[in-house]
């Protein structure tokens, strides 16, 4: 299934336009945590996230397997699964969109730029336009995007029983990492 899924997103990147400006990542990191009070902390990553770059157009697609998240208690990773996203219904994550203010990065010259980034994001079978921003760090041909942003459960249809209600927010924060290199 893995290989599938890195095929089709293989496959979405050669529509990206200039091989020389496409930077991909199979490695990619999405972190998610809660900031509710809890003693338990609802925490999670997914080291196995794929992304394509295209540092001509700001085209960013993300591919995401949502049973890749992992949690420090086997417990929590299995309610996560199959009692909230409901992986096995909704087993990808997707992010279509683009860096908006690309003419302000210069991927010539080593540093971090501030980004603005906009697009769809698909979780739990729902689409919504997002706006995060964040950054692009060059250095060495290589590329590292960071973001953090939060996202509202509720907005995504992901229900929270009343039961564990205080122990999860609303709204959970959202940080991403990779590191891109050149596709040769």
């Amino acid at each position: 299934m893995k290989k599938v899924f890195f095929v089709c997103l293989c496959m979405m990147a050669v529509t990206l336009a200039g091989a020389q400006n496409i930077y991909m990542t199979k490695t990619g990191k999405i972190s998610f945590n809660s900031r509710a009070k809890s003693p338990e902390k609802v925490e999670a990553d997914n080291n196995e996230v794929s992304s394509v770059f295209n540092t001509q157009s700001g085209d960013m697609v993300f591919a995401v397997l949502v049973k890749s998240f992992h949690f420090v208690s086997a417990l929590m990773e299995e309610h996560f699964n199959e009692n909230y996203v409901e992986s096995n219904k909704y087993p990808k994550s997707t992010f279509k969109g683009k860096v908006v203010n690309l003419s302000a990065v210069n991927f010539l010259k080593d540093g971090v730029y501030p980004v603005n980034v906009e697009g769809d994001l698909t979780f739990h079978g729902v689409t919504r336009q997002v706006k995060p921003t964040g950054s692009l760090t060059v250095k060495g041909g290589k590329i590292v995007a960071v973001s953090k942003f939060q996202m509202n459960l509720k907005e995504f249809n992901v229900s929270i029983p009343s039961l564990v209600a205080d122990k999860i927010s609303k709204e959970i924060d959202i940080i991403v990492e990779c590191n891109y290199e050149l596709k040769k």
